[in-house]
């Protein structure tokens, strides 16, 4: 549980640096040369969610959600200098929840 914690951490910030190198290009007017290094960050994203250990990959890319959702709030305010709000914070932990029980559910059969 632990390594899958680390690799959903990882993917997390390889997806939100791959998909906020085309923002910074299309929102921010950067350079087109932003993309050459979110896609790089983007199939590293893809790479590192085939470690979950999981017997499905739908099951994996689902509890990732709320790794995910975590870790954009957590770039909102670290990289973009705006601090979640309770709803933010209160939606992350919902998530996060399902999440858990995704991953951690005995399965049968």
């Amino acid at each position: 549980m632990h390594r899958s914690l680390l690799i959903y951490l990882a993917a997390a910030l390889a997806e939100i640096g791959g998909c906020f190198a085309f923002w910074a290009w299309l929102r921010l007017g950067r350079t087109a040369l932003w993309v050459l290094p979110g896609m790089a960050s983007l199939a590293l994203f893809a790479w590192l969610l085939t470690l979950v250990e999981t017997e499905a990959a739908g099951r994996a890319y689902a509890a990732y959600g709320g790794i995910y959702i975590l870790a954009s709030l957590l770039w909102l305010w670290l990289a973009e200098g705006l601090r979640p709000d309770r709803w933010d914070l209160a939606g992350a932990l919902i998530c996060l929840g399902g999440a858990a029980v995704i991953l951690l559910a005995p399965r049968t059969g």
